[in-house]
């Protein structure tokens, strides 16, 4: 039996990064399992499906990233980026609510 084909075109790289995934009315816990230029992988703390369109808040880095879930499988969702900000200093006011979960998490 061959293994399948990976599908992907960009490079993946582990991350194991804490985050919060935010939506209107919805904000869930996550882990990004890994991350490329194009697109994250999230394991979410709880099995809830999550909208189209979602707003991914990594603690670490500090910044929040606009996203398309692509597939979700349970606890698990594929997203493809959208578009990234950064939540240090001043933020847009489109990031407001990213920016209060960010601290929420302990970001700084």
């Amino acid at each position: 039996m061959t293994p399948p084909q990976d599908r992907r075109f960009e490079p993946r790289s582990s991350a194991n990064a804490r985050a919060v995934v935010l939506a209107t009315g919805f904000e869930i816990g996550a882990i990004i399992i890994d991350r490329s230029d194009q697109g994250l992988k999230l394991r979410l703390d709880r099995n809830l499906a999550l909208p189209r369109a979602v707003t991914v808040v990594d603690i670490a880095l500090g910044v929040a990233i606009d996203a398309q879930v692509v597939w979700q499988k349970g606890q698990e969702a594929g997203l493809k980026r959208l578009g990234q900000a950064s939540l240090r200093g001043l933020a847009p006011s489109r990031l407001l609510a990213a920016r209060e979960a960010w601290m929420r998490a302990g970001g700084r």
